[in-house]
């Protein structure tokens, strides 16, 4: 699937035509032109474009879901919740001690506490909850090196919450444990959140350079196997660095036109 593609899905699950997509954004023609795949657009005319169809960065869908139970339908309601967004009933349905009891296994455990977090940080950004059930997670993973992809998702998350709350916590140590050796591990498609999220972290520190060096890095990643997942979030949280102008070195800030061309190369599909 190309930008062009997406956009046009996108554009189509809203139910808009592209002069109602356009109007006040370009012409039409240029929306035309850019969903079938004649126009790359610009950093400021994608996230207007992004906003108008109700792509949002925030909400972040895994790859391939993790089980909390041996019972494919407790892990089935997990999936159709999170996919949903419905991080609410998420979180009074974990919270239920008849789902408790049909968490059994470790590793189950610690997905348990992972979707748990996640749910409590969508649900209430100032709440203690999600990292505290982030902890648990991480607390329940098992000893392997490198860490399996739930705990470095589980590590990374503890820091986006850390570095959300307060932009100068020391949350360098779990972001360098969720990245450690990860090229080393046995490659799943949920890895590639790692990277956007490392970056995130440093975007909420106000840290543009290694925010671009950590975002860079999970492109490189995600397109060294061949894989399409998180690439749209990883553009647009570019974009957005490119738009503040906080760039921390010259030659990033005369790139700052060329950035999407370079990035929007043919042979990298992208789904929103």
């Amino acid at each position: 699937m190309t930008l062009g593609t997406a956009l046009k899905q996108a554009r189509k699950a809203k139910q808009l035509n592209q002069k109602q997509a356009a109007r006040g954004i370009c012409a039409q023609s240029m929306l035309s032109a850019i969903e079938n795949d004649r126009y790359v657009p610009n950093a400021r005319l994608l996230l207007a474009l992004c906003q108008r169809l109700g792509v949002a960065v925030s909400t972040l869908s895994l790859a391939d879901d993790f089980e909390i139970s041996a019972e494919q339908a407790f892990n089935d309601r997990v999936r159709q919740m999170c996919n949903a967004h419905q991080y609410q009933q998420l979180k009074d349905w974990l919270l239920q001690p008849t789902t408790l009891e049909h968490v059994q296994t470790d590793e189950q455990t610690q997905a348990y506490y992972y979707y748990l977090g996640v749910a409590c940080w969508q649900v209430d950004r100032t709440s203690d909850a999600a990292q505290q059930n982030l902890r648990l997670a991480i607390g329940m993973a098992a000893p392997s090196s490198p860490p399996t992809t739930l705990t470095r998702l589980a590590l990374i998350s503890l820091a986006v919450v850390k570095a959300h709350h307060h932009p100068q916590a020391p949350v360098a140590a779990l972001v360098t444990r969720a990245l450690a050796d990860i090229d080393a591990s046995a490659y799943e498609e949920n890895a590639n959140i790692v990277f956007y999220l490392a970056g995130l972290v440093a975007y909420e520190q106000h840290d543009s350079q290694l925010a671009v060096a950590r975002l860079t890095q999970g492109l490189a990643f995600a397109t060294t196997h061949d894989s399409h997942y998180m690439l749209a979030n990883i553009y647009q949280l570019m974009a957005q660095l490119a738009m503040a102008g906080e760039t921390a070195t010259a030659q990033v800030a005369s790139q700052r036109s060329q950035v999407f061309k370079d990035l929007f190369k043919e042979q990298i599909n992208d789904r929103l």
